[in-house]
């Protein structure tokens, strides 16, 4: 099965793709896509130098070039690490194309996959709508202004006609900036998600294999191959799961440290604002942020808590009844299932939902004394 053909990652796959991040690249889509949200960037950090002294612009800056930075460094990570990502997804597909033929584990495969296309497919129309009020928001604001601040030395991007060929290659580059950022968070959450199904796979194993064990008395050789190819899928399972997190764990701690900072900034933003049509578009800023983040952190507390299920699967079951070498086998899983399975932020700290409250915290506690001090 080919990696754009595997349906619970199909989707983002096939985007990559399309503009040659995967595979061989083609420099035609680089010098009409990557590149050229690459070089916006630079010039959203040189207007972000020059911008100081107007609180509410310079937080407006502040959020989309932190936003492109993060865009073109999760695309660079990508396309350097291509073949790390290509061997990954290669996995993922001839898992995928095993579990298939199981009748019992195929209908939580299919939920899950259905699961995993909904969700990227809703990801890219939600940066497609955001993406049309980032470009449409300078309509409704008196005064010209760029989607995107801007500043090229030497040049005055509010002078006719660089401001419209300014303003009409910043909404072209919306659209492949879009497909840069929103597709590594689906990965995320589908590769995730494909994790769960594999934890679903192995108590489905261990649970048929006590009932076997229990009802017909199966031989005791037989059994203990069975159980040791469990313990080969959980040790599969982690590795899997090990793998998923060099792939992500850096652009987490990246997400955590900056976002984190630019949802307090926003918080404050929108609370100082008295223009309609800036408090919608903040309002907006700050969906966007908490729906990627929370999108990270649900999926990895799923599969902590779901890992942690396996050593109770097994403890639930008959295991009294069985042969010494037999529960010895059994207390390995068991004893490794109580290290959870988790995805790290810069490798330190586990993504749970615990974490992601007190990030929460942290940024309306920043927040509020901002506020105080402002006022």
């Amino acid at each position: 099965m080919l990696i754009e053909e595997c349906p619970i990652i199909g989707v983002n796959v096939k985007v990559w793709l399309f503009w040659s991040y995967l595979r061989r690249p083609r420099l035609s889509r680089f010098l009409v896509g990557c590149i050229p949200v690459a070089i916006l960037n630079v010039f959203q950090f040189l207007k972000l130098y020059s911008s100081w002294g107007d609180m509410s612009e310079l937080i407006i800056n502040g959020y989309f070039t932190v936003l492109y930075f993060n865009l073109v460094l999760r695309t660079s990570f990508l396309v350097i690490n291509r073949r790390k990502f290509e061997t990954f997804f290669e996995g993922v597909a001839a898992e995928y194309k095993l579990l298939e033929k199981n009748d019992e584990i195929r209908p939580v495969l299919e939920r899950y996959t259905r699961r995993g296309r909904m969700l990227s497919i809703s990801n890219l129309w939600l940066g497609a709508f955001i993406s049309a009020c980032f470009v449409t928001y300078p309509l409704f604001v008196p005064g010209r202004g760029l989607p995107y601040g801007v500043t090229v030395p030497g040049v005055d991007v509010l002078a006719t006609p660089t401001y419209e060929v300014l303003f009409i290659l910043q909404v072209y580059l919306t659209f492949p900036a879009c497909c840069m950022y929103i597709p590594f968070t689906s990965f995320y959450a589908t590769c995730t998600l494909f994790a769960l199904v594999q934890i679903a796979a192995l108590k489905q194993r261990l649970g048929r294999l006590q009932l076997d064990a229990s009802v017909t008395g199966r031989n005791p050789g037989t059994l203990f191959a069975e159980l040791k190819e469990c313990l080969k899928y959980h040790k599969q399972i982690i590795q899997y799961v090990q793998d998923l997190n060099s792939l992500v764990t850096h652009l987490c701690l990246l997400e955590f440290l900056s976002f984190g900072m630019m949802l307090c900034a926003l918080l404050f933003l929108l609370s100082i604002s008295n223009q309609l049509a800036q408090m919608i578009m903040i309002g907006s800023y700050i969906f966007m942020i908490l729906s990627q983040m929370f999108a990270f952190y649900w999926h990895a507390n799923e599969v902590l808590e779901q890992s942690l299920g396996i050593g109770d699967a097994i403890y639930n079951g008959t295991w009294p009844d069985y042969d010494e070498h037999i529960r010895k086998k059994l207390v390995l899983i068991i004893a490794r299932a109580q290290r959870p399975m988790s995805i790290k932020v810069g490798n330190v700290y586990p993504m749970t939902l615990e974490m992601f409250q007190k990030l929460l915290n942290v940024s309306y506690s920043y927040f509020t004394l901002l506020r105080r001090v402002y006022n």
